[in-house]
């Protein structure tokens, strides 16, 4: 069996409840933080990789719902990454950028 790394970008937004959506946004990473994926939450979008499309959008979903309960309406942004043959996408893809910026390019 090929292992496949399905990586998920995701935001999810509240709308019509004021500026201060932080209380509402924790909501969200709560949901996928207790999923057990490998995760990372940073100022604009959370990553979660699975080996599963179906389990990697049912967090989604559910960090979706988490909002929609204390929100009228929700904005969600995704990108999905789908790679046969990848194990932990997460790490490995930074890693490979942080390796070569630690080698001197060289000149056009």
């Amino acid at each position: 069996m090929i292992a496949v790394s399905v990586l998920v970008a995701f935001s999810v937004t509240p709308l019509g409840v004021g500026e201060g959506v932080g209380e509402i946004v924790a909501e969200a990473v709560r949901v996928v933080r207790e999923s057990g994926l490998p995760n990372h939450t940073d100022a604009m979008f959370t990553v979660i990789e699975s080996d599963s499309w179906a389990e990697a959008m049912a967090v989604v979903q559910r960090a979706v719902e988490a909002v929609a309960a204390r929100s009228p309406r929700v904005s969600t942004v995704i990108k999905a990454d789908w790679r046969d043959g990848a194990v932990d996408a997460m790490t490995a893809k930074v890693e490979s950028v942080e390796r070569h910026l630690a080698t001197p390019s060289e000149p056009n």
